[in-house]
């Protein structure tokens, strides 16, 4: 593995390259940073030079104003991509990385040819009334978050995304990611500055339909069927006049199920 940092206009990125073969950009979900994918970057990297990353204000990625919008964060991306390849790339995207991934496919379409996008946070995808309800139901997280604090706040959306935090329903032997400082920094930058990235979030559907990116819609075999999330995936898929195709676990199956969704991963990419 070799480590980075880049300077993008008003922040600083760290990255992780490690592997052989052709480049699989991951963009983590949430809190996550690089470290949270290693159980599944472990077993992709026979097959892929995977480059992972800290989005701006996580971990290691530094800042100058906390003000981000999904425009921002996939610029960073766009930046991220050319220092790595001149070639396009294939692209996973989880949950907030699958709606950057979206902005990267219509803006800069020659960088990808494939796009997974995992059940992506992108409330555009929805209809106007299912948008604007799910829309305030962020706002009233963030809300309770600045009220009660981070526990409560953590509790509440996992019920929105439909994750079950306390489910036995993942593979064995995975890498331990204990609530530290740098997580609880974290999860706050991401309810306070990214909650607001995604409920402020426009892209307009004609640039993701026309995109020649290949934008392949994805889903948790066991994410409910009415949750947010889900709901935004199934929009993609119509979007885009694709299959929903279905990867092991949940919301999180690339952090519950590495070995799984790394085969789901190289099927969707063969």
């Amino acid at each position: 593995m070799t480590n980075h940092t880049m300077r993008v206009p008003g922040a600083e990125i760290y990255y992780e390259v490690r592997g052989e073969g052709p480049v699989l950009l991951l963009s983590q979900s949430g809190e996550g940073d690089a470290d949270r994918g290693k159980d599944l970057v472990d077993r992709l990297v026979a097959d892929f030079t995977v480059v992972s990353y800290d989005r701006r204000g996580l971990s290691r990625s530094t800042l100058d104003d906390p003000a981000v919008t999904m425009a921002v964060h996939a610029d960073d991306v766009h930046r991220l991509l050319a220092e790595v390849t001149d070639t396009p790339a294939a692209m996973l995207g989880c949950s907030f990385g699958a709606a950057l991934g979206l902005h990267l496919a219509a803006k800069h379409p020659g960088q990808l040819h494939t796009l997974i996008a995992h059940e992506p946070v992108a409330p555009w995808l929805l209809p106007d009334a299912v948008r604007e309800h799910h829309v305030r139901e962020l706002a009233e997280l963030q809300k309770v978050f600045e009220r009660e604090g981070l526990a409560p706040t953590i509790k509440l959306v996992a019920e929105v995304l439909g994750i079950d935090p306390h489910s036995d329903d993942r593979e064995p032997d995975l890498t331990a990611f204990p609530m530290t400082p740098q997580r609880v920094a974290n999860f706050e930058f991401f309810l306070r500055h990214d909650f607001t990235a995604v409920r402020e979030d426009v892209l307009d559907p004609d640039a993701v339909r026309r995109s020649p990116t290949r934008i392949v819609a994805a889903a948790g075999r066991t994410t409910p069927r009415g949750v947010f999330d889900y709901l935004c995936a199934v929009e993609l898929a119509a979007l885009v006049g694709g299959e929903l195709e279905e990867l092991p676990g949940g919301h999180n199956g690339n952090l519950t199920h590495p070995r799984a969704y790394a085969d789901g991963i190289r099927r969707l990419l063969g």
